[in-house]
């Protein structure tokens, strides 16, 4: 969903000398999506996704050609209580069943910095698509000292996405609409 941070990192550090675009590959055990909303006014309740899968096409001659996608089953969210999760699968939120997938493509990227870059893309959850602005931060890239020094690169970035955009908008606005996204990801370059 919102890997398409990675291509901001590498179009930050873009080496001219690269003729070609290249393949970086999500790694799934370094990769977060953290998601939270406001539960009554009383708190904020969290949930995630991790082991999601997803690539990057990077041309470092033109970065704004660069290319993301990302998927995850529906189903991987983690909310820390059963309940929560199987309400949120029910008909009130998702109807999710097993093969319902969440995505997210890259459809532009703006370099805003040294190592800042507002990453757009179409997210499509619950049968909705919908443009979303990714604002990413390069965390570090290079050769990675535990993976014989594969180029691998590091990101964060957030963004703020309303429930009602996507039809699930259930008990708002006693339940916040807004809903506060962070993500973490990890990518090596393809061999």
């Amino acid at each position: 969903m919102k890997t398409v941070l990675f291509a901001a990192v590498l179009a930050l550090n873009a080496n001219p000398a690269l003729a070609a675009p290249e393949t970086y590959v999500l790694d799934p055990s370094h990769s977060q999506i953290v998601f939270s909303y406001q539960h009554l006014g009383f708190s904020t309740t969290h949930g995630m996704f991790s082991g999601f899968g997803g690539e990057i096409s990077f041309d470092a001659e033109n970065p704004a050609a660069s290319s993301v996608s990302v998927s995850m089953p529906v189903r991987s969210m983690m909310t820390g209580w059963e309940a929560r999760f199987e309400h949120f699968m029910s008909d009130d939120f998702f109807g999710a069943g097993e093969g319902d997938m969440i995505s997210f493509t890259s459809t532009g990227i703006e370099v805003t910095g040294e190592n800042t870059a507002n990453i757009t893309g179409d997210l499509t959850m619950h049968g909705t698509t919908k443009s979303v602005v990714l604002d990413a931060v390069l965390n570090k890239a290079g050769a990675h000292p535990m993976n014989d020094g594969q180029e691998w690169a590091g990101f964060s970035a957030t963004t703020t996405l309303l429930r009602s955009d996507y039809g699930l908008d259930k008990f708002a606005p006693f339940v916040s609409d807004e809903v506060e996204v962070k993500i973490s990801i990890e990518a090596g370059k393809s061999e």
